[in-house]
């Protein structure tokens, strides 16, 4: 009896399923032939914008002027008063030698002077009385002349023996390298106990004044470069733009990279802007045509050029031949075979035919949903 009882419940189930299955099967029209549902598709609106073409380049922030300081004189360094990454004033002192020497020679020169003032003494006065007994007819003409020549060479010593006072005076001032102007120190080669040469480098200097970003642009855009419009972002403030402008352009390229060298000053540079910073440079083209940023997926070509889908208001696909300006990484520049405001098949568009039937989803809508 139970068997029995089982047995007519799975008949029963059974025809529950069948049924089911009978009326969620979309049901025939009037012609005979099964209606097709509409596919659902990710779509994009067509928007025209004007013509600029934008590439970014990473850049480096470094200073226009950048300067080698040494010694106007050798010797032994005696103390170095800066470190790589100190900020400096002009007039500052950065590294001393030994003076020893140095005040030695001045103090040889003030002597010399001494002695060539008290010579120029004896002189001009042994000139007076030549000329008071040559007055009287005491003296000969010819010691005349020789106590005039030996005063005028007295004249002259005590004028050699003042520039070499003066000589050693500037030497001794030498002894003290000092910055030449506002900026940051970027290399210190020197430290204190070695003997340098006269304008051996013996610290870096860095402006301050002007700073610029260092690219390297390849060779394609160098002859564009110069019709670009500038802008910097620093790598840490991203958010924050800065103007820039091409000052320099390097006229060979690069042996290993084959990139030219480019300099673009940064007018408004604030102290944010430091040296040694990683920043990205965009250069921005202007043109005169209008193009639409269709997503590289939006485009097939099946041996007729290329093309996209359009949705129209029923979602009926339409086929439509496009002009293509270029490919960036992502997206692709069209500039006519599609219409502002029109909405053309975003993704999949080689499964699809223009015979089916879609139901669009925006992009927006699905990055809505996602949040």
């Amino acid at each position: 009896m139970r068997e029995i009882v089982g047995f007519r419940s799975a008949i029963i189930a059974m025809a529950l399923i069948l049924g089911g299955c009978d009326s969620a099967t979309p049901k025939p029209d009037r012609g005979g032939k099964e209606p097709r549902k509409a596919q659902p598709v990710m779509v994009v609106p067509v928007r025209f914008e004007e013509g600029a073409r934008t590439r970014t380049f990473a850049a480096t922030i470094r200073p226009s002027i950048e300067s080698d300081l040494g010694f106007r004189i050798s010797g032994k360094v005696a103390r170095r008063l800066v470190r790589t990454g100190d900020l400096v004033r002009s007039g500052q002192a950065l590294l001393t030698l030994d003076t020893n020497d140095l005040r030695l020679q001045r103090e040889q020169a003030e002597a010399e002077v001494k002695a060539a003032q008290s010579n120029l003494i004896q002189a001009e006065a042994d000139e007076g009385r030549a000329v008071e007994l040559q007055s009287k007819g005491w003296m000969a003409n010819a010691a005349l002349q020789k106590a005039h020549a030996t005063a005028e060479e007295a004249r002259s010593r005590l004028i050699r023996a003042q520039r070499a006072l003066d000589l050693a005076g500037h030497a001794l001032g030498y002894a003290t390298l000092e910055a030449d102007a506002d900026g940051v120190i970027t290399a210190t080669p020197i430290e204190p106990g070695q003997v340098i040469s006269a304008g051996q480098a013996a610290v870096r200097l860095a402006r301050l004044s002007e700073l610029e970003a260092v690219v390297a642009l390849p060779e394609s855009y160098v002859e564009r470069v110069g019709r670009a419009s500038a802008s910097l972002s620093l790598w840490s403030l991203p958010g924050k733009t800065y103007d820039a402008r091409l000052r320099e352009l390097s006229f060979a390229a690069d042996l290993a990279t084959r990139t030219f060298a480019a300099r673009f000053v940064i007018p408004g540079a604030d102290d944010k802007v430091r040296i040694g910073m990683s920043a990205t440079l965009t250069l921005r083209e202007q043109d005169e045509r209008r193009f639409a940023r269709l997503p590289l997926t939006a485009v097939y070509n099946h041996g007729r050029g290329a093309a996209v889908f359009v949705v129209g208001d029923g979602g009926e696909l339409h086929e439509r031949p496009v002009t293509i300006e270029r490919y960036e990484d992502r997206n692709v520049l069209v500039t006519s075979g599609v219409s502002d405001g029109e909405t053309v098949v975003a993704l999949g568009v080689e499964k699809l035919d223009p015979a089916l039937t879609v139901r669009p989803i925006s992009t927006l809508s699905l990055s809505s949903a996602g949040k």
